[in-house]
């Protein structure tokens, strides 16, 4: 019956992000830089809501939208975080984690044969649903612009069939991050054209040299911000995200969320809004740990000779091979991985214009860290 399946679906593969680290996961001794997990445990406090929202039976439906308590802390969130003002009632959407309202975003309002303009290196799980859609994915290559995804970069891709720009910032995986000046630009430019803008802001929280700054401030009016809990409150197994929309946009994403899903995780709802409440700053210590470790990473890339961007959020680093390896990146990743237990995700898997590079987490112990990177040394010296 494999011949009756849907053709775009059969088209696509699984992300080679996890296609990889499932490769490597049986491995003993293995140090994984691969899986953006953060290394911290979800706040006691938080998990304790869940335990009491068990005890207390709140196990039925939700609202489609979510609660109305937690889209209110959703709003106050963003609002006092990012200076975005969406409405609870009408604007705010919870999702199942970030990567369900992308979905939703994308299947409301992309149609076959519209394009979709992404920067590149970009993370692999827009493209598949954009397929999937009928649409068409432009990714703008980056490497020549320290990975910045600038107006003058997009002005030459748009076109009468351009639907919607992407802008995942911070960055995975380059960990880059737009300036308030360089979102004002592109701001300016799309306020008169029919295109939407998907700001994909998962990391917001985990900037290390300025405060995040959302375009949807800029341009409300056919912006869809994205965000969640899973890299803020180290919660990427509650699976709770968050959408933001004109009312005019979002009443027709929720139809397809409803439609999709019904309603996000009751029980995780609870905990979320314990997340946004009593730990509206919890990720500040985290925070704190990832930019402590980016400097020694960094350092310690700058000393083997290794050409990367200092990430300005997130936590990985976009490093390019040497050119005396003369390996393509799975291959590198590979060869890496087998004779050094160190595992990192190959560039190939963000886009044709990560071939090249590899993405490295910093999300582990320094301890981690340090023997990972210098088992790298070690084989990197091998190649001189």
């Amino acid at each position: 019956m494999e011949h009756l399946i849907n053709q775009q679906v059969k088209d696509i593969e699984i992300s080679g992000i996890r296609k990889f680290s499932n490769m490597v996961a049986h491995m003993d001794d293995l140090i994984s830089f691969t899986i953006g997990q953060p290394d911290f445990h979800t706040p006691e406090h938080i998990k304790k809501a869940g335990i009491q929202a068990i005890e207390a039976d709140i196990t039925t439906y939700t609202h489609n939208a979510g609660t109305m308590e937690l889209r209110r802390a959703a709003s106050h969130f963003a609002a006092e975080k990012y200076d975005l003002h969406y409405h609870p009632e009408t604007e705010v959407i919870v999702t199942i984690g970030a990567s369900e309202a992308i979905d939703i975003a994308f299947r409301t309002i992309l149609a076959k044969g519209t394009e979709v303009i992404l920067p590149g290196p970009i993370y692999p799980g827009y493209e598949p649903i954009i397929r999937m859609m009928g649409a068409v994915p432009i990714h703008v290559d980056t490497r020549q612009n320290q990975f910045r995804f600038t107006l003058e970069m997009i002005k030459p891709y748009i076109s009468d069939k351009t639907r919607c720009i992407v802008l995942p910032y911070p960055s995975n995986p380059t960990g880059v991050s737009l300036t308030e000046e360089e979102l004002k630009e592109i701001a300016a430019f799309l306020k008169e054209k029919d295109i939407f803008i998907l700001a994909d802001e998962i990391y917001s929280e985990l900037t290390y040299d300025r405060p995040h700054k959302s375009i949807g401030h800029f341009v409300k009016e056919k912006t869809i911000v994205i965000n969640g809990l899973s890299k803020s409150h180290s919660m990427t197994g509650w699976r709770i995200g968050f959408l933001y929309a004109p009312e005019n946009i979002a009443k027709h994403i929720l139809k397809v969320h409803q439609y999709n899903v019904s309603c996000a995780n009751s029980i995780a709802q609870k905990a979320a809004l314990e997340a946004l409440t009593a730990g509206f700053d919890d990720a500040k210590l985290m925070r704190e740990e990832y930019e402590s470790r980016r400097d020694f990473v960094y350092q310690r890339l700058q000393s083997m000779g290794l050409e990367t961007v200092k990430p300005e959020g997130a936590f990985y680093f976009f490093v390019k091979i040497p050119d005396r390896i003369t390996l393509n990146s799975f291959d590198f990743a590979l060869d890496l991985v087998r004779k050094t237990k160190v595992a990192v995700v190959p560039g190939s898997a963000f886009s044709e214009y990560g071939e090249g590079y590899f993405r490295l987490s910093f999300a582990c112990s320094r301890e981690t860290l340090m023997l990972g990177l210098d088992r790298m040394e070690q084989y990197l010296e091998t190649w001189k």
